[in-house]
This record gives structure tokens, C-alpha cells and sequence, in this order.
């Protein structure tokens, strides 16, 4: 399963993997339809044996003729009865691969993410896709158990009211066709109801699993109130849209009363004119059979599980859709940018939590096309939180980050990967073959292609090792080091013109790094490294030092003359270098 295609909108999104999930099982499809007539039995025989029994039966004083027809509806139940359970294997046999599929999309999307930004599948935006998954598996089986019972039904009884008499089939069918369209006008503002409350919940389930993450922070902090009022303007919002979804039961209602129980009501008020038009007393039994027995719970079936599960289904898939989405889009233009600028930041500020002290306080920069920018500064003071704003994995409190332009928060997913490439401290590396891993963000790199990555970046000797491409990878089984060469090697093959190397480096020794920064800095693109080792510094072009109140930005000699902290840090790690070498 992929996800629609690039200008498809989510419902037609929706409505193409439901029809390509239909089609996809043709003789499961035939089964089904099959299974239906044999099931559809009642809905025909219900209204015509009544009529015949009664008037061929027992009015006529022949009992064992009414009886007979009795005995043959009875076999329609059991014919029936059979049918229903061969109808839900079909059921099944549809339902349990879309399933299987849909879980595909979402494991295939979240791999792709984790390849992207390095940091490891989001396992709670998986945990809650896979609740939408289930939804989904359960509301399409309901859905489709409704319409194809409601479909047959409503064929039957048209079938059954013509053959006892046609006079009455409008009494039955102009109030059904009158409710039903109430009912379907109603859907839209059903499933913007539905969707309204699935996002109400999720962001509820968000805020209360920050909550209780940070609750020895918020304790620690005396933020218990400004805390409470955050996860309590959720906790509205939630019951709001749910207020908002229940009030609309009430057309669900409606639409059963006009479509169901009003043709009861005409062919009660018309049964003396039916009557001096020849109807019997079976005929007017037989109707209202037809409708109490067999349209009116079809209907309701029908509303009820197109009203609930229809809609949960509709919003279902486009949450799977839109959140785990991984096909890669066309490059499209997104706004113009200032002439040979990739990436600039504006008054940025963010903080971990509401009354916490500013990480990143006011930071301007621009980092131009092609540019190796270094970034260093003391532990802690808000480098990587700098890089995941770049990233846009965190969203500023104030000021903006724009790539090429563009605010990143506008930036959907598959524009981010295409776009930049993350390589955080701990690499993340996925179960499957060596190529697999180096190609996750470049499948249509070549095997020269590759090859090349492998030489450019330093790990020859690890691929060797390994057996080559086609060689089984066990991240258990590898070093930090190695993993981290893996993943350098990754994003060196990726389209995304903005490489973040966030410590990306750590693990390897000073000649590996040199090897592996410089190779980036040969790539076409810009480079960013968080420093983890001073040398980084010096292989940069310009230097961002970071100390909490201020950020500068220059040269190496410019940051040595300008900035305190730069000479510091580089003092002590001059000292450093030089102990471990007397050492």
C-alpha cells in the first residue's frame, strides 16, 4: 500500500485504497456477492409467505397450506443463517489484508522517518496508528456488512411489495428515499465532527503523556497550576467536539424515523384504499412484514453503521494517510528566498516547558548555500536543541526558521526529508541487509552510487567485513562506531541539499571523523556539525559559538578574537590535546 498520490486530496485518498482494497480480493469479492443472495432469502420470501399463508392458508380455512408457506420461510432463515457466516468469511478475507496493509504503510513510514532524522522510530506516533489501524480494520468490515446488507434488503423487499402489490411499493419507497438523503447531507458534518473529536483525543493523550513524563519537573518547578490549565483547555476541547459529535445523533434519529417507521404509517393510512384496489389482508400484512422485518433494521443498520463507523473509517485513513505518509513528492516552490540563502533563523526562542528558562534565547543566523558551518559551545547550553528547531522536530516559542525560505513548519513531512537529514549521537540502524539501510532515503541510488558513498565517507573496511550490500545487518552486533558510519554513510546518499551532524561523530576517532566531516563538506549541499571535537571547528568555514545569553557567528580568527568563550574552549582543548600527547 502507498499513500496517494502528490495532488490527491485525503478523501480521495481515502476512496482510492478502499476501491484498490476491494479490488485487490476479486474472488473473496465474488464470495461475498454470492453468499449475499442466499442471505438476501428472508428479505424476498418474509412479506409473500405472510401474505400467501394468511390468504392461501389459514383465511381460507387450510391450515397445512398455511403452514407449508410458514415452513418454506423458515428454510430462508436457515439458507440465511448459512449465508451470514459464509458472508463474514468473506468479510474476513477482505478486511484482515487491508489491515495487514495499512500496518505495512505505517511500519514502512516510521522506518523512513527514523532513517530521516536518525533519531529511531516515534514508538508512541506508532502506538497511536496502529489504534487508528484497528479502527479502521473494524469500521471497514462493519461498513461493508451494512451496505451490502442494506443493498440486498432494500432489492428484496422492492422485489417482494411489486409481486403482492405495486400500488403500495411508493408508500414504502418514497419515505425511504427521503430519509436515506437526509442521512447521507448529513455525512460531512458527521465525519468533520468525528475527525474534530479524534484529534481532540489525541491531543488530550499528548498532553497528558507530557504531563506525567515532567511530573517530577512540574513538582520540582511549583508548576502544578499552569500545568493543570494546560491539560485542562484539552480536556475541554475533547468534551467540546464530543458534545458537538452527539448532537448529531440526533439526524441519525430523523433519518430512521422518515425512512423506517413512515412507510409503516402510509400503508396503515392507506390500507381502505389499498383494500378497494383489490388488497388482501395478507397484502397489507405482507407490506408492513417487508418493512418492519426487513427495511426498517436494515435501515437502521445502515445509518448507524455508516453514521459511526463510515465516518470513523473515513477519518481513520486519512490519519493513517496524512501521518505516515513516506513517498516523496515532486520539489515544488514554496515561497522565493533571499538570494544564495538555504537556511536563516529569526529572533528563534524556545524553552523546555512553560515558566523554564529560554534554551535557545533570540538566535539569528543565516547559513548560506554550500556553506560548513560549526557549532560549539559548553555542554548543555542548547546546541542539539538548535539543530532539532533546524530539523523542525521542535517548534519555536518565538521567531521563525525558514529553509530556502520557507517557514519549516509549512513544510510537510515528505518535504522535510527531501530536504535536510539529521544525524544524531546515536545512529539508528534497522534490521535487513546493508543496502537497505544505505538506501533508505536514496532508492534510486546506483550500486556506483553507492559504492562511491561507502569510499567517500570512510567505511570500506566495515562494508567489507559486513559481506558487501547484500550482507544481513544486526545493529546488536555493531559498535557505536559502526552504526554511526552506517548512518553517516545514509544520509551522504540522500537527496537533502542541508546535512545536520549532531555529534554524528562521537564514536569514531579523529582520523575517521576528519574523513567523514570532510567528505560532507565535499558533498553538494551545506553542512552543519554540532562540534564534538574542537578540530570540527577548525575544518568549518565560519563557527557558531553558543554561551547562553549570546550567539556569535564568524571565522575561527574572528571567533578567537571576538569571543571569550571560543578562546577558553579552545585553550582547554589545546591543553587537553597536548597532555594526552606528553601522556
Amino acid at each position: 500500500m502507498t499513500a496517494p498520490p502528490t495532488g490527491v486530496g485525503p478523501e480521495a485518498g481515502v476512496r482510492e485504497v478502499l476501491w484498490r482494497a476491494l479490488r485487490a480480493r476479486p474472488r473473496h469479492l465474488a464470495r461475498l456477492l454470492g453468499w449475499s443472495f442466499a442471505e438476501m432469502a428472508p428479505s424476498f420470501l418474509s412479506g409473500y409467505a405472510i401474505a400467501h399463508a394468511l390468504d392461501d392458508g389459514f383465511a381460507a380455512r387450510d391450515p397445512m397450506t398455511g403452514l407449508g408457506w410458514l415452513l418454506m420461510l423458515a428454510g430462508a432463515w436457515v439458507a440465511a443463517a448459512i449465508g451470514a457466516r459464509q458472508v463474514l468469511l468473506s468479510i474476513a478475507g477482505i478486511v484482515e489484508p487491508f489491515r495487514d496493509d495499512l500496518l505495512t504503510h505505517i511500519v514502512t513510514g516510521a522506518l523512513h522517518g527514523a532513517a530521516t532524522t536518525g533519531r529511531g522510530p516515534d514508538t508512541a506516533a506508532v502506538s497511536r496508528l496502529n489504534r487508528q489501524v484497528e479502527l479502521a480494520r473494524d469500521s471497514f468490515g462493519a461498513v461493508i456488512a451494512v451496505v451490502r446488507s442494506f443493498v440486498f434488503s432494500v432489492v428484496g423487499v422492492v422485489l417482494g411489495v411489486l409481486s403482492l402489490m405495486g400500488a403500495a411499493l411508493p408508500l414504502v419507497l418514497l419515505p425511504l428515499v427521503a430519509g436515506l438523503a437526509l442521512f447521507l447531507v448529513s455525512l460531512p458534518a458527521m465525519a468533520v465532527r468525528q475527525r474534530e473529536a479524534i484529534l481532540a483525543e489525541e491531543r488530550t493523550a499528548s498532553s497528558l503523556a507530557s504531563m506525567v513524563e515532567g511530573l517530577r519537573d512540574v513538582a520540582a518547578c511549583g508548576a502544578e497550576d499552569g500545568t493543570a490549565a494546560v491539560v485542562g483547555v484539552a480536556v475541554d476541547r475533547q468534551a467540546r467536539a464530543t458534545r458537538g459529535l452527539a448532537r448529531l445523533t440526533a439526524v441519525r434519529t430523523i433519518s430512521l424515523a422518515v425512512g423506517g417507521w413512515l412507510p409503516i404509517l402510509l400503508v396503515l393510512a392507506a390500507t381502505p384504499s389499498l383494500v378497494r384496489d383489490g388488497a388482501t389482508a395478507g397484502v397489507v400484512l405482507g407490506t408492513l412484514t417487508y418493512v418492519a422485518q426487513s427495511l426498517t433494521p436494515a435501515l437502521g443498520s445502515l445509518v448507524q453503521g455508516v453514521g459511526v463507523n463510515g465516518v470513523r473509517l473515513m477519518v481513520a485513513l486519512e490519519r493513517i494517510l496524512t501521518t505516515s505518509a513516506h513517498r516523496l513528492p515532486e520539489p515544488r516552490e514554496r515561497g522565493a528566498a533571499p538570494p544564495g540563502t538555504l537556511l536563516r533563523l529569526r529572533g528563534v526562542t524556545f524553552a523546555y516547558g512553560p515558566g523554564a528558562d529560554p534554551v535557545v534565547d533570540g538566535l539569528d543566523l543565516v547559513v548560506r548555500e554550500g556553506e560548513h558551518l560549526a557549532v560549539v559551545g559548553p555542554s548543555g547550553i542548547g546546541k542539539s536543541t538548535m539543530a532539532a528547531l533546524v530539523a523542525g522536530l521542535l517548534r519555536p516559542a518565538e521567531g521563525r526558521v525558514l529553509i530556502g525560505g520557507v517557514p519549516v513548519e509549512e513544510l510537510d513531512r515528505a518535504a522535510l526529508c527531501r530536504t535536510r537529514v539529521l544525524i544524531p549521537q546515536e545512529a539508528y540502524v534497522f534490521r535487513g541487509t546493508l543496502g537497505e539501510n544505505l538506501r533508505y532515503l536514496a532508492d534510486g541510488a546506483s550500486d556506483a552510487d553507492v559504492e562511491k558513498a561507502i569510499d567517500e565517507v570512510g567505511m570500506t573496511a566495515l562494508a567489507r567485513r559486513l559481506g558487501g550490500c547484500s550482507a544481513p545487518v544486526d545493529p546488536s552486533e555493531l559498535s557505536s562506531g559502526e552504526r554511526q558510519l552506517i548512518a553517516l554513510t545514509r544520509a551522504y546518499l540522500s537527496p537533502a541539499r542541508l546535512v545536520l551532524l549532531d555529534e554524528a561523530t562521537c564514536h569514531l576517532d579523529p582520523a575517521a571523523e576528519a574523513r567523514a566531516e570532510e567528505a560532507f563538506a565535499r558533498r553538494d549541499g551545506t553542512l552543519i556539525v554540532i562540534a564534538h571535537r574542537l578540530t570540527s571547528a577548525l575544518r568549518a568555514r565560519r563557527v557558531l559559538v553558543m554561551d547562553g545569553a549570546r550567539a556569535q557567528a564568524g571565522t575561527h580568527d574572528e571567533m578567537v578574537d571576538a569571543s571569550p568563550l571560543y578562546r577558553d574552549l579552545m585553550g582547554r582543548w589545546d591543553g587537553a590535546v597536548t597532555a594526552a600527547a606528553d601522556s
